[in-house]
């Protein structure tokens, strides 16, 4: 099992600007964000990690900055899980985007919306899987890692990995230096641990060994309750919980 830590970038200096920053270089956190980010920094110092990833984009790789110094690692950017290409809308006022007839359309079938110039939703979402899947296999089993990005990019992963359609992802919230944390196991099972998360966080308990043959014995008896009792086997809910940018 590879534990991966999303966290996503603190406040930028184009909040109060309400503009759309995308992939335009040189935004940086504004003074409540590096606050934030050395929060969520000294919150991952304790853990096992064993790598940092960023996305290029300035905010991102300030925040990865001091998680990484607080580990004592090196940021690797990782251009795939950089931020939406929002094309033709970079730059520009949100207030002033809403008002065109295609906002709607983001806000509730962005499954089928491409922004002007730029990228599919779609196709973020799946860029960010594969590298975030690339990543898990390039680590030993039970490593954890931190991957910095972006709110609209860590929401279309934590989507993809619940289940939920695209079509719903606006409704997961994810706030500036919050951490998500994904559990992909290397037999194909995955679970969302934690979402939005801004409380303390701990690393993986550690496994305990059992006698030979009982670990074989409770996989069956699993199975055959499983099968007979309960088809329709639900897994404790997930937390979950911000704003573009």
């Amino acid at each position: 099992m590879v534990t991966i830590l999303l966290v996503r970038h603190g406040q930028n200096d184009w909040v109060k600007q309400k503009r759309l920053a995308g992939w335009i270089d040189g935004v940086h956190l504004d003074e409540t964000g590096h606050k934030q980010a050395q929060g969520v920094a000294a919150r991952l110092a304790h853990l096992p990690i064993s790598a940092v990833y960023s996305s290029p984009l300035t905010r991102c790789r300030e925040t990865a900055a001091y998680i990484a110094e607080a580990l004592q690692l090196e940021v690797e950017e990782l251009p795939p899980i950089g931020e939406v290409r929002y094309g033709e809308w970079e730059g520009a006022e949100i207030e002033k985007l809403a008002k065109e007839k295609s906002w709607y359309a983001v806000q509730h079938y962005p499954s089928r919306f491409r922004f002007p110039g730029g990228e599919a939703l779609r196709e973020v979402q799946a860029r960010a899987v594969q590298a975030l899947e690339e990543v898990a296999l390039r680590h030993d089993n039970r490593a954890m890692v931190v991957a910095v990005s972006h709110a609209d990019l860590i929401k279309l992963v934590l989507a993809h990995y619940l289940g939920i359609h695209i079509d719903l992802f606006q409704r997961i919230i994810i706030s500036p230096a919050s951490v998500s944390v994904l559990a992909l196991m290397d037999n194909g099972v995955v679970r969302v641990v934690r979402m939005n998360d801004d409380g303390p966080l701990q690393p993986p308990p550690e496994e305990k060994k059992k006698p030979d043959g009982e670990e074989q014995a409770e996989a069956e008896a699993g199975a055959h309750h499983n099968g007979e009792t309960n088809s329709h086997h639900k897994e404790s809910p997930s937390e979950e919980e911000s704003e573009r940018n």
